[in-house]
């Protein structure tokens, strides 16, 4: 998908490093953050079982992570801007892992990823949708529907992260005003709302790492 298809594009990859300067005060801890599946058990444990798949939510099915957000208060502003913005987080992916294949459950969104840090080769850094295989360049945006079958490798011995995003796919009437009810019910699943105690409880330990490290 072509990422011109959203003018809001522009202006986060014009800021990437801004962006890039407060990931790397969050890196500082990557080693502390939670994997992915100590947020969402359900869909992670079917695509990742080990501890090299870091995240850092700002936002989840667009519920707010406050504290994470004051940290980043340049992120928070940009990406506060992009309508249908539901979820952001900086995806850690540690050197040579490998999440393997899955699919989204359904078109209602599609997914940006930020390139922020590829380490060389970077051609090494890659992600398969369906029959497309492509790698990431810091910088650079890249758009797609995750309801295809997708995977991704960090085949180097670096720290691969992007700002990965989920946004409101746009629909004319009435398919916009289903897709708007569809997204609402997912936010108030058990699936979600679970994730979101998770994040709730890794909230009180990251406030007590970032601040006794102050």
């Amino acid at each position: 998908m072509d990422t011109k298809q959203f003018s809001w594009t522009e202006e986060l990859e014009a800021n990437w490093q801004v962006i890039r300067q407060e990931l790397d005060e969050i890196l500082k801890y990557k080693e502390e953050l939670p994997n992915f599946q100590d947020i969402s058990p359900d869909q992670g444990y079917s695509t990742t079982k080990d501890d090299l798949w870091k995240t850092y939510f700002l936002y989840g099915y667009g519920i707010k992570v406050a504290t994470n957000c004051q940290r980043c208060p340049e992120t928070t502003r940009l990406i506060e801007k992009i309508p249908g913005m539901k979820t952001a987080f900086f995806s850690i992916l540690l050197p040579n892992k490998h999440i393997t294949e899955h699919r989204g459950p359904y078109k209602g969104v599609v997914r940006y990823h930020l390139a922020l840090k590829v380490p060389e080769p970077k051609e090494e850094c890659c992600i398969r949708v369906a029959n497309e295989v492509r790698h990431w360049e810091e910088g650079k945006g890249m758009l797609f529907d995750d309801s295809f079958p997708h995977e991704a490798w960090n085949k180097t011995d670096g720290v691969r992260v992007v700002l990965f995003m989920d946004i409101v796919r746009p629909m004319g009437f009435p398919l916009s005003w289903l897709n708007h009810i569809l997204l609402k019910l997912i936010a108030i699943s058990p699936f979600v709302q679970d994730a979101h105690a998770n994040q709730r409880k890794w909230d009180e330990r990251l406030e007590k790492l970032f601040g006794s490290r102050e």
